[in-house]
C-alpha cells in the first residue's frame, strides 16, 4: 500500500512488550531510495537519545482502530542498544554498530529498484537530523558520515526543476509501506499550475543538490503538464499507475 510519508509521523511505534515512542522522519538511501532508518522520538523515555528502527524490524503500520506501527523487538533491546545522541551525526560507524546489535543485514534492499546505480549526484552532506558539525572545533578534521543518507524531513520542499525551468517543490513522499520505499515524489505546482500536485517517479531525478535544496528532473515542463491528473485525495492504484508510467516511459513497479 502507498502512502503518505508525512501521514506517519506520529505514529506510535510498540515493542513486543510496549509502547516506545512515536514516528519523527525517515532517513533513506539517495541512490536507491530505500528508505533505510526509522526516526524514533522517544519522549521522556530515552532522553536526549535518537533511536533507529531498521525497516526489516518493522511488523506491519495499523491505519484503521489506532495509529501504532509495530516492531519486532522488546523495550530492553531497544534501551540497551548503540547509544545515538539527539545531536549526532549518523554516520556509517553508527549504522554498522547498529546492524551488529540487533543482527540486522546491511545488505537489506527492501523494495530497492535501482541497486548500485546512482540515479542522484548529492552536491554536498548537509545536517540530517538535528545540528552535525561539519567537523571538529578543535582539529577541524571532517565528520565521517554516509554521504547518501537523507532526511524525508529535510528533502520536503526543496525546489524541483524540470529540463526547462522549475514546476513547484516537493511537497511530500509516497512510500511503499511493504517494501519501505518511495514510490513517487509529491510535487506542489502551485506558482506553475494553481491548484495541481504531480507525481513523480525517482526514475526522473537526474540529480539532488543538496547545497542548494533542488531536485532537477530528466523531464520537461510540458510532458509534466501532460501527465494524468492526481488528486491528494485520491488512491494509486494500478490503473492509474499504469497510465502515469506509460505518460514518461517508466518502467512498471511490478517489474521489481
Amino acid at each position: 500500500m502507498l502512502i503518505v510519508a508525512a501521514a506517519l509521523r506520529g505514529y506510535d511505534i510498540e515493542a513486543t512488550d510496549g509502547l516506545i515512542g512515536t514516528v519523527s522522519d525517515f532517513l533513506f538511501d539517495d541512490e536507491t531510495w530505500v528508505l533505510r532508518w526509522l526516526v524514533v522520538d522517544t519522549g521522556t523515555w530515552l532522553v536526549e537519545r535518537k533511536v533507529l528502527i531498521h525497516p526489516s524490524a518493522i511488523r506491519a503500520p495499523t491505519y484503521e482502530g489506532g495509529r501504532t506501527i509495530a516492531v519486532s523487538l522488546t523495550k530492553a533491546q531497544i534501551e540497551d542498544s548503540p547509544d545515538i545522541r539527539s545531536d549526532e551525526p549518523v554516520n556509517r560507524q553508527i549504522e554498522l554498530n547498529l546492524y551488529d546489535y540487533y543482527g540486522w543485514s546491511p545488505l537489506w534492499e527492501g523494495g530497492g529498484y535501482f541497486g548500485a546505480n546512482s540515479i542522484a549526484s548529492p552536491l554536498s552532506s548537509p545536517p540530517l537530523i538535528g545540528h552535525v558539525p561539519i567537523g571538529s572545533a578543535d582539529t577541524g578534521a571532517p565528520v565521517e558520515r554516509d554521504s547518501h543518507l537523507r532526511s524525508i524531513t529535510v528533502a520536503t520542499g526543496y525546489h524541483v526543476h524540470a529540463t526547462d525551468g522549475m514546476i513547484g517543490h516537493i511537497e511530500n513522499f509516497l512510500i511503499d509501506d511493504t517494501k519501505w520505499d518511495i514510490r513517487y515524489l509529491i510535487i506542489d505546482t502551485r506558482n506553475l499550475w494553481p491548484g495541481r500536485h504531480v507525481l513523480v517517479s525517482p526514475f526522473a531525478v537526474l540529480k539532488v543538490s543538496w547545497l542548494e535544496r533542488e531536485i532537477s528532473l530528466n523531464i520537461s515542463r510540458e510532458r509534466i503538464k501532460t501527465s494524468p491528473a492526481w488528486e491528494p485525495a485520491d488512491m494509486i492504484n494500478s490503473e492509474f499507475a499504469d497510465k502515469l508510467h506509460n505518460h514518461y516511459n517508466w518502467p512498471s513497479y511490478s517489474n521489481f
